[in-house]
């Protein structure tokens, strides 16, 4: 069995995904939940699921305390899900080609510094998109520059608001996030 570790700092909803998807299979296990945010609704869920959390500063993911939490853990595979700090150069050279992250429009489009959440679905709805969706990609030390891995696309009437944009999405990275990863740790995708 592969193990997982999940680095969220928001809500959780993806995180607790995951850890709800790979609770009922032979293929992995999230085996912890890395946050930079005290207050993070993530925190709660990880509880939920008795799955070991770590809170950390960005000084500790900066300065390699985060990098020796991890390797006691000893993860197959890191998964980003809404994660919001730039992930540092020492954690991707230790683990390379085994970070993944989502993010919640079409790569390239609507990607790099500052381009997350609602700041991507408003600039959705600005530019009058015919379309949006998810990107699965590799982690580099560029944001959202990796190797993409999988897309899946949500047609737009034109009519939606931001939040309705959120709400397809999130439905999309609800369906597809977990099964990925899962195509993933069996070597088909």
């Amino acid at each position: 069995m592969k193990k997982i570790v999940v680095f969220a700092s928001g809500s959780g909803t993806n995180a607790e995904n995951i850890m709800q998807f790979f609770e009922k299979t032979e293929t992995g296990s999230v085996v912890a939940v890395f946050t930079n945010n005290p207050t993070a609704g993530v925190i709660e869920k990880a509880k939920k699921y008795s799955v070991p959390l770590e809170i950390f500063s960005k000084e500790d993911l900066n300065e390699g305390e985060v990098l020796q939490i991890l390797n006691n853990f000893k993860p197959d595979w890191i998964v980003l899900a809404g994660f919001l700090l730039k992930f540092p150069k020492n954690i991707i050279s230790a683990y390379p080609n085994k970070i993944i992250n989502i993010h919640p429009a079409l790569l390239p489009k609507y990607g790099g510094k500052g381009m997350y959440g609602m700041h991507i679905h408003r600039s959705v709805v600005e530019n009058k998109e015919k379309e949006t969706g998810i990107t699965i990609h590799f982690v580099n030390e560029n944001y959202d520059e990796g190797n993409i891995i999988f897309q899946q696309s949500v047609v737009l009437t034109g009519d939606e608001t931001a939040e309705e944009v959120a709400l397809k999405i999130h439905l999309v990275e609800q369906e597809y996030f977990p099964t990925v990863i899962e195509g993933i740790l069996n070597q088909i995708i």
